[in-house]
């Protein structure tokens, strides 16, 4: 499953509502380490695909979301689990380190 689009207007459904974990990467399309992590991301969410969902919000179209979770910088992850955000993570990562920083607080 590819990574998720989601807006202000879809995030309470595509985040908030889902009963798994969401993975929401807040970038910008002007953000070099966001086009750095974008391909990470891409493979994160097919290889643990039924386990999570990475969703993406740009934040110049979206800043409704954005301002809500205090998001100042990006790239910014957050991980929510049944609909609470659970973790964040600032600034672009190696894909493993992604991987594992989603298992630590998935767990």
């Amino acid at each position: 499953m590819a990574t998720v689009k989601v807006s202000d207007a879809t995030f309470e459904e595509e985040v908030l509502k889902n009963d798994g974990l969401v993975l929401v990467d807040f970038w910008a399309t002007w953000c070099g380490p966001c086009k750095q992590i974008g391909p990470a991301l891409e493979e994160i969410s097919e290889e643990l695909e039924g386990k999570l969902t990475v969703a993406k919000v740009d934040i110049d179209e979206n800043p409704s979301v954005m301002m809500q979770y205090g998001v100042r910088s990006v790239p910014t992850l957050m991980l929510f689990k049944g609909g609470e955000p659970v973790a964040t993570k600032l600034g672009a990562d190696a894909k493993g380190n992604i991987v594992k920083w989603v298992q630590d607080a998935a767990a």
